[in-house]
């Protein structure tokens, strides 16, 4: 295929993107230029150039604001939970199972990723921090251990697989035009592959600055601590440390059981049974809401009528600020997809799949390796990954991962493993 001026210019400004991330800037504003530039130039029209940037980013809300709505109500039952006090009693018993440095960092890693599964490692660090690493310090593990096995296990190891809340998948599967489920389980295996690899290293390079319990430095990293945040809503439970134990079990045995339950759905149905991918996500989601409403009700009675309100608000503020700027470089890096352009062009039939093109006229000039397009994705999403945020760098891996799959290597494959790269670098931005 011909390429045209458009091509090349969403080439150039797909290479201004890369090397904006790869100094560590916020990548917005070149995807919203490059949108109106590219929709511009196409259609031969400044007017429709501004239409479409607008109809980028609204398509690109449209195809993930299921992953807003995901986070929204998983933060919304843990603020919920936060009031009642039942998240500090779902984990206060691990603190007896600290009793060295050594056993307190294996400790963190397992409940951080558990925790970060369901919640996110963002909600779910504070808790930890506030609980667990004291704990851990007490039994003469080093503050920055306890950070390493909190960042590896939370933002690094949980997070690149996304395998319950399923937002990282999901975006990798939007941009690459496939399903989620697709994505998620080579996710998993390959996100606790180097998960294990991470952390063995980890361990063996600082186990022996790991101190005995009677170490006086324990206490003074104590002190350094900061305390967490505590809720503004009024008590109005009558029982409250009732309630709080209830919920201490009743959140984990139901989200376990939601889990347990897809599981065997996919074992009975096959590979993709009807709680593979979005369905999945909508279900955990739901049942989310269903806890957000007892629990808000058991601590407010009928102020619960306020305080869920508020909750869900709280929500979506954090929605927003962790995956409002991935909406616009989403909706550049759909421009390139043809399921997606011609929504964003105003294009009826022969809608162009711009980074599509640009990758078939390349392709005889690259080697026809699965090994090379394995690697050149994870380099990518590494580079990507270094702004710190690490979703901003799924739409392209997604949209890469598609384009250069071919008999040898599935999609699915490679936008796994461009996930891995984007995400992963984010652990370790925690501990700079």
């Amino acid at each position: 295929m011909e390429l045209t001026i458009s091509h090349w210019l969403y080439g150039l400004f797909t290479l201004i993107i890369i090397l904006t991330m790869i100094f560590r800037k916020g990548v917005v504003l070149p995807s919203l230029l490059g949108t109106f530039v590219i929709a511009w130039v196409y259609n031969g029209n400044i007017v429709d150039g501004f239409i479409s940037i607008f109809n980028a980013n609204l398509v690109a809300a449209k195809e993930l604001f299921s992953i807003f709505l995901i986070i929204t109500f998983m933060m919304a039952l843990l603020h919920s939970l936060r009031d009642l006090g039942a998240d500090r009693k779902m984990i206060q018993p691990i603190q007896k199972v600290m009793v060295n440095g050594h056993v307190s960092f294996f400790v963190l890693i397992g409940v951080t990723y558990v925790i970060s599964l369901f919640f996110w490692p963002t909600p779910a660090v504070p808790l930890i921090c506030a609980l667990l690493v004291p704990a851990a310090i007490r039994s003469g593990l080093p503050a920055l251990l306890a950070a390493v096995a909190v960042a590896l296990a939370g933002q690094g190891m949980a997070l690149s697989s996304d395998y319950i809340v399923q937002v990282a998948p999901s975006l990798s599967a939007k941009s690459a035009g496939i399903d989620v489920g697709l994505i998620t389980d080579k996710a998993l295996v390959l996100s606790i592959i180097t998960g294990a690899v991470a952390i063995g290293l980890a361990y063996l390079m600082y186990r022996k600055s790991i101190r005995t319990k009677n170490s006086p430095q324990n206490e003074i990293e104590l002190q350094m601590l900061q305390a967490e945040k505590e809720s503004s809503n009024k008590n109005h439970a009558v029982h409250l440390d009732t309630w709080s134990k209830v919920f201490a079990v009743l959140v984990p045995v139901s989200l376990l059981a939601v889990v347990i339950f897809m599981m065997y759905s996919k074992l009975q149905a096959g590979r993709m049974s009807g709680f593979e991918g979005g369905d999945g996500a909508a279900f955990i989601g739901g049942v989310a809401v269903i806890l957000l409403l007892l629990s808000t009700v058991a601590f407010g009675r009928h102020h619960a009528l306020d305080y869920i309100s508020s909750h869900i608000t709280e929500g979506f503020v954090f929605a927003f600020k962790a995956m409002g700027p991935v909406i616009p470089i989403a909706g550049f890096f759909f421009l390139g997809s043809s399921d997606f352009s011609g929504g964003i062009l105003g294009v009826d039939e022969n809608a162009p799949g711009l980074l599509f093109d640009l990758v078939q006229s390349t392709q005889q000039f690259l080697p026809q390796s699965a090994l090379f397009a394995a690697f050149s994705i994870l380099i990518i999403g590494i580079i990507t990954g270094l702004d710190g945020s690490g979703f901003s760098g799924l739409p392209l891996t997604g949209a890469l991962a598609a384009s250069l799959s071919s008999g040898s290597v599935d999609p699915g494959t490679l936008a796994a493993i461009g996930q891995m790269g984007s995400i992963c670098p984010c652990s370790l931005q925690l501990l700079m």
